[in-house]
């Protein structure tokens, strides 16, 4: 029995299939430099990814004109990412419509930061499908450790917190300081970590940040 090589579109499918995750994401189109920047600096701060442009959030392959895509990319990469973000690119095509797939490596520069305005440069991460803004701690850890982006076993301080989770609604640093004795530094260390592993979901649209189960 013979097996017939992957093709680029057949791979652009399953990826498709498999929806938008922490290393896929869908792009109709990209406009805004400043807004593709985060995706790429979150991949490129976490375990690389792939972004496909020219595919709605629901799968379906609208195609693009790569030239205008392409110099949108190119102008964020270098100059909306700090630093800049290497990025590689292939067209496929898919009933006379163009996907751009782009290949986002994780980074051995970490951490990148992406140009929100004028002076305000910040660091994301990749968390399942959303890009999530990182802490000047978190940098500190990306650019001194190598961190594995995965699902990991826990300690009784990891496991304390989501525990808790279990029976209350929301954390804060605060309370999971006193619940497991720990300083400051160690538990939002411990909390970020697994925010970026997929175990917390970070809250910091409100005063005082929260934590809840994924």
């Amino acid at each position: 029995m013979f097996s017939t090589p992957n093709t680029p579109l057949d791979e652009v499918r399953r990826m498709i299939l498999r929806g938008e995750n922490d290393t896929v994401d869908f792009k109709q189109r990209i406009t805004k430099p400043d807004k593709i920047a985060r995706t790429l600096v979150s991949f490129a701060n976490t375990r690389g990814g792939t972004i496909l442009v020219g595919v709605k959030d629901n799968g379906y392959i609208c195609g693009i004109d790569p030239e205008e895509e392409l110099h949108t990319l190119r102008l964020a990469s270098e100059h909306y990412c700090n630093p800049p973000v290497a990025l590689d690119y292939e067209e496929v095509e898919s009933d006379d419509r163009t996907v751009l797939v782009v290949t986002v490596h994780e980074s051995k520069s970490k951490p990148h930061f992406a140009k929100v305005k004028e002076d305000d440069w910040r660091g994301y991460v990749r968390v399942k499908d959303t890009s999530v803004q990182t802490s000047n701690m978190v940098n500190k850890t990306l650019l001194n450790e190598h961190p594995v982006f995965e699902k990991l076993p826990l300690d009784r301080h990891e496991n304390a917190v989501l525990e808790y989770l279990q029976t209350s609604p929301r954390i804060t640093l605060k309370q999971y300081m006193k619940l497991a004795n720990l300083s400051q530094r160690r538990a939002y260390r411990t909390l970020v970590k697994l925010v970026i592993h997929g175990y917390l979901r970070l809250h910091d649209k409100e005063k005082e940040d929260y934590y809840t189960l994924s």
